[in-house]
């Protein structure tokens, strides 16, 4: 073991931090990053610690068993994710836009997202060659109105056959099926084009853009059975006036939606998002 996370959530009582932080102590692990969060309304506590653990003497499934008892004392829901255990797996979907894919590619390249990308999933087959140039799989999977229920079978099979276990929408423009929303929930990022819960649908800098609105914005957040309205990671704004069009939104708007998805992403590989039922934690 080397960097490892704790990821906590549970009821709020006295003597969390202090329990938690002695047990890692003992084991020989030292805290170097500590998040923490009680919600006085809900009365649920939230934590997630980043522990250096070259010198704890057992391994992860010792350590995880020796933890078991104090979780069972505080009616905990709880991960510990060693750093040296197998990678996450993303599988990109993405449609025509291609603002989204090409900036988390970048990323990834970069190394500021710590994942292996499984494969890209598109219903048309426009971004083939800069998906193949990064030496990553396409997967070209049309959905159309007659086939919806065949192709979202196909899409689940390569999503299985890749192992992946976090799949992010870049702007695909099709509605995911209830079934791979629960199979996968808690695991589908989506970024929406819009200032959540404000223009959710199809066409928002359109709605905004009749609307008159003075801010544009988009939404990085959980995609569940309901549209547009999962638990959300992350959103931003841009200041627009009567004088942009509509084209000068969707132009404005790309910036914001690569930088928030990308965030989102960030943080949702690094264990800083915690879901309480449709709202989140994040420790950014």
């Amino acid at each position: 073991m080397s960097l490892c996370r704790l990821v906590v959530t549970c009821p709020d009582r006295v003597g969390i931090v202090a329990r938690v932080s002695s047990f890692i102590a003992e084991k020989g692990g030292s805290i170097t990053e500590a998040n923490q969060h009680s919600d006085l309304e809900t009365g649920r506590f939230f934590m997630r610690y980043e522990v250096e653990a070259r010198d704890i003497g057992i391994d992860s499934d010792a350590f995880r068993q020796a933890f078991a008892t104090i979780a069972e004392e505080f009616d905990m829901q709880w991960q510990w994710r060693d750093g040296a255990q197998k990678r996450r797996r993303l599988m990109i979907m993405v449609s025509k836009e291609s603002h989204c894919l090409v900036d988390l590619l970048y990323r990834w390249s970069a190394g500021e997202l710590d994942c292996d990308i499984a494969g890209v999933i598109s219903n048309h087959d426009d971004l083939r060659s800069v998906v193949e140039w990064h030496g990553i799989d396409y997967h070209h999977i049309p959905v159309l109105s007659d086939n919806k229920a065949t192709a979202f079978a196909d899409i689940e099979k390569a999503i299985e056959e890749n192992d992946a276990d976090t799949i992010v929408l870049a702007r695909y423009m099709q509605i995911i099926p209830p079934s791979l929303c629960e199979r996968y929930s808690g695991q589908i990022i989506n970024i929406h084009h819009s200032f959540l819960p404000s223009f959710a649908g199809a066409r928002p800098y359109h709605q905004a853009h009749t609307r008159g609105v003075k801010l544009i914005g988009a939404t990085c957040h959980y995609v569940t059975r309901e549209l547009d309205a999962g638990p959300i990671i992350e959103q931003d704004i841009q200041r627009v006036t009567h004088c942009h069009t509509t084209s000068d939104l969707v132009r404005l708007g790309r910036d914001i939606e690569k930088s928030v998805l990308a965030r989102g992403v960030r943080w949702h590989l690094q264990d800083r998002v915690l879901i309480d039922g449709n709202k989140t934690v994040v420790f950014s």
